[in-house]
């Protein structure tokens, strides 16, 4: 058995550098600032992330029926995890090909992003979210079932819509295994903390011999979250560091120039 597992591993992993590998040119439309995100993103936070470098990328954004293909969440600075860049890393996300990893938000500095804040969350839970969430780092990312990972190399098919949630659903049910948005869902999950679960309406008798409604939730399974789910959650408030910071349009210069022509715009 353990030399399956060695052998699926080996081949996910070369899965994962093909899928990983640059397939068309990504120029964000209006990248986040960095700067603007380090300053109003919080522990427990859930940052979105816009990809269209790799195979996978595009692949989740096509299941998904999303712009977002990736997910992290924030933990708050931790001085002993720094990226390449000497950057102290602020999130926790689930890498393909390289696992459980700590993160510094300059790695999406050439990125759109989107930053979901869980309502109401108690500074308890928070603490304990992060807390679940750091003790993931080194974890191996999921590639137990390769085949979906080898969908990933073929020509966007056409999907029913149905279908698309559990072709994303890459787990193996293995604590000690991860994709990005499982590792953000268990992490709400071991709180308590809402995501899009199911709501199921009941009807009773009441203490007065009359009837009463009330709403029942179901967890859903952690491999059926996808980055999109994050952003149509009604239980999370989408945070705009431009607006958050003070936004005022009549402080904007604007150029004299004229506006491009759309022609020689696509040229460009």
């Amino acid at each position: 058995m353990q030399a399956k597992d060695t052998f699926l591993d080996k081949l996910g992993n070369y899965v994962a550098r093909r899928v990983t590998a640059t397939a068309t040119s990504y120029e964000p439309y209006a990248a986040s600032r960095p700067d603007f995100v380090s300053r109003v993103i919080e522990p427990g936070d859930v940052l979105l992330v816009e990809g269209g470098r790799s195979k996978v990328a595009a692949a989740i954004k096509y299941l998904t029926q999303s712009t977002w293909s990736h997910a992290a969440l924030c933990v708050g600075p931790m001085p002993e995890h720094r990226g390449a860049d000497g950057q102290v890393a602020v999130l926790v996300e689930a890498e393909l090909g390289e696992g459980v990893v700590a993160t510094p938000l300059s790695k999406y500095a050439s990125f759109n992003t989107r930053i979901c804040r869980p309502v109401g969350l108690t500074p308890s839970d928070r603490n304990e979210l992060v807390s679940y969430a750091k003790a993931r780092i080194g974890d191996r990312y999921d590639l137990k079932n390769v085949l979906d990972l080898l969908r990933y190399l073929l020509p966007n098919p056409p999907v029913p819509a149905r279908f698309r949630r559990r072709m994303i659903a890459l787990g193996s049910g293995e604590p000690t295994r991860a994709i990005c948005s499982t590792l953000i869902a268990r992490a709400f999950e071991s709180v308590g903390y809402p995501i899009l679960p199911r709501i199921e309406q009941r009807s009773e008798v009441d203490g007065m011999g009359g009837m009463r409604n009330r709403e029942v939730y179901h967890i859903r399974h952690s491999s059926l979250f996808t980055p999109r789910d994050f952003d149509v959650s009604p239980f999370f408030r989408i945070v705009k560091p431009t607006v958050e910071l003070g936004f005022d349009y009549k402080s904007i210069e604007w150029s004299s120039d004229p506006p491009v022509p759309v022609r020689e715009a696509l040229k460009t």
